[in-house]
């Protein structure tokens, strides 16, 4: 939403910094292990602590030792207002805030609390209702515009503090203030049990959706249908597949001592074909391993993943060693590399990454066709992606496993469904003895157990998840929907409230431009009171350490070290804005690689 408001003709509009009474960065401190009298254990609230802060209230917060000196004009009070000045990401801006209020310093409240060096404190006068201005800057952050006071890269971001400090804040009447919180409360009160409501129906759904999958993988789905059909026993179709097998392997052999004798009669020449071999299957499941999964019905059988797929030596295929596939090797056309993204996204046309046809030669073992399995390994593991009809030619990453099903016997779709189950994982969990399929490999898959049914019980299992997925979609989607019009009700209740249209106006309350002289006093005095202190305090003839610069902290280490560790060594720990500045600056002189979300620094040699 863009920014666009109209504050009433009553109120002010003073900046940031005419208002805000103490301004100071936070303390990271050392380990709460140090042994120092002059440190002292901290709660530090961080970042990461923002996203959850309506439900935790900081209670997240790490332990840390800080400097009794430090915590003298750090400790957080009532009041305070915590902003995000370095972090984020392109998804994410920084400028995040968050009220300290009574919840936040009764938990453990013989322990001081102070913020990040990532974060810093404003401390605001009396004459100003702290949840009237936090409520503000959310609605600012909501809007978007805090975007146009980011610097830094993406992967590390910083507040523009200086520029930040400039903005405008409404200023109604103090009495009007309080109408705006309470009036603000009272609505987002309706509206959060609303959206309570419709989190709760979400997860529901989430619920119903595995207990559907339990349902029908252990054959409640379709049981009145097996009843009525009397369907082929999977044990019947086993033999049907070991019978089939064994015939292909001996065509094969045929053929090859046809192929060997033509090869003689023409005198030998060239490469002696060569003799085809036997598919080694994997070790059957034993009774006692059977007797650990849960009872089937009588006409299904647990089988291994072998059974399942074409009779081929490639289709149970791990994707090559990352050696083989390294990113000089793509280019802009030919043969598709498929990877996490395509399995994680769930669409096998994303993603624009090739190989041209030598290097698919090369790799033909991982090559790829319609229907087949992939599965990811990393990210968001044991997702299943099913190529469509239309995928184009390609060849699998180092991330994913790749399975042909042999679709005359077993579903493609049937298998997706059973591998994301929770059924599933809970059944790993037993066979393991309590493991979690956090880490996947090819090894975990071929000694997972898969139910063996008729091919016609498994379209009948598909079509009815299906039928019943489509309905649990469509109610997600509305969901989804309701919870994107609550924020933008919210937003809406925001605006409306700051463009002083919420509540009424009572010509009684003290004007806001007394209440300006208020703040601007409480401001002074509040200011002299701490230089005076200041000046009482006697000077630290301790050997300061050397500030040192960017340049300075880079020297002392071998190593390429973390644009945030960089930061808090160098003499701009407490602004983040000198450090980029003086990095700009230097930028010749360094190198930069980014490692994930991460950027190292070193100079360049």
């Amino acid at each position: 939403m863009a920014f666009e408001i109209e504050y009433q003709n009553t109120w002010l509009t003073p900046t940031l910094e005419d208002i805000v009474m103490f301004v100071i960065g936070g303390d990271w401190g050392k380990e709460p292990t140090i042994i120092d009298d002059d440190y002292v254990k901290v709660l530090c609230i961080r970042g990461s602590e923002i996203r959850d802060w309506s439900k935790n209230k900081g209670n997240t917060a790490s332990i840390r030792a800080i400097k009794k000196s430090s915590l003298e004009t750090r400790e957080l009070i009532e009041g305070d207002i915590l902003i995000e000045i370095s972090g984020g990401g392109p998804d994410q801006p920084v400028g995040r805030t968050v009220l300290i209020d009574k919840q936040t310093l009764s938990y453990l409240p013989e322990t001081p609390k102070v913020c990040t060096n990532f974060l810093r404190l404003l401390r605001f006068p009396k004459a100003i209702d702290s949840i009237f201005l936090n409520l503000f800057f959310d609605f600012f952050y909501a809007s978007g515009e805090i975007v146009n006071y980011q610097g830094g890269s993406n992967n590390l971001r910083n507040l523009k503090f200086a520029e930040f400090s400039k903005i405008n804040i409404p200023l109604p009447p103090l009495n009007e203030q309080h109408r705006i919180v309470s009036k603000i409360e009272e609505l987002f009160s309706e509206l959060d049990n609303g959206v309570s409501n419709l989190k709760l129906a979400q997860n529901q759904l989430k619920v119903y959706r595995q207990a559907l999958l339990k349902f029908a993988f252990e054959g409640k789905l379709t049981e009145q249908w097996r009843k009525e059909n009397n369907p082929e026993p999977a044990d019947k179709l086993l033999e049907r597949i070991k019978e089939e097998r064994q015939q292909r392997y001996e065509q094969e052999l045929k053929d090859w001592k046809a192929a060997v004798k033509a090869w003689e009669k023409d005198g030998k020449k060239g490469i002696k074909p060569g003799k085809p071999r036997k598919i080694k299957e994997l070790t059957p499941f034993t009774k006692a391993e059977l007797n650990e999964f849960p009872e089937l019905p009588a006409l299904w059988e647990w089988a291994k993943i072998d059974k399942l797929t074409e009779y081929s030596p490639y289709a149970i295929k791990a994707g090559p060693f990352g050696s083989s596939l390294k990113k000089e090797f793509y280019v802009e056309k030919g043969y598709k590399i498929y990877g996490q993204e395509q399995v994680i996204s769930g669409d096998a046309h994303f993603g624009d990454y090739y190989v041209d046809e030598e290097k698919y030669k090369e790799l033909i073992s991982c090559k790829t066709k319609p229907y087949d399995a992939l599965i990811s390994l990393v990210g968001t593991v044991g997702k299943v992606l099913i190529l469509p009809e239309n995928a184009e030619d390609g060849i699998i990453n180092p991330r994913l496993v790749k399975l042909s099903l042999d679709k005359n016997y077993y579903s493609p779709f049937l298998f997706k469904f059973f591998f994301e189950s929770y059924f599933l994982k809970s059944l790993y969990s037993i066979h393991t003895h309590g493991a979690t399929m956090d880490v996947l490999n090819l090894g975990i898959i071929q000694g997972l157990p898969f139910p063996l049914m008729s091919k016609e019980e498994q379209e009948k299992i598909v079509n009815e998840i299906e039928l019943q997925f489509s309905i649990i979609d469509n109610l997600e989607h509305t969901i989804k929907s309701g919870l994107q019009k609550s924020e933008a009700l919210r937003q809406s209740i925001l605006k409306k409230a700051f463009e002083g249209k919420l509540v009424p106006q009572d010509p009684n309350d003290e004007p806001a431009s007394e209440l300006l002289k208020r703040i601007q006093a409480e401001k002074k005095k509040y200011l002299e009171e701490q230089k005076q202190q200041k000046s009482k305090k006697p000077k630290n003839i301790k050997k300061m350490n050397k500030e040192l610069s960017i340049e300075e902290v880079l020297k002392t280490s071998d190593k390429p070290m973390l644009a945030k560790e960089v930061w808090q060594k160098s003499k701009h720990k407490e602004n983040i804005e000198d450090f980029y500045k003086e990095l700009k600056d230097i930028q010749s002189k360094i190198k930069e690689v980014k490692k994930g979300t991460e950027s190292l620094l070193s100079l360049s040699k």
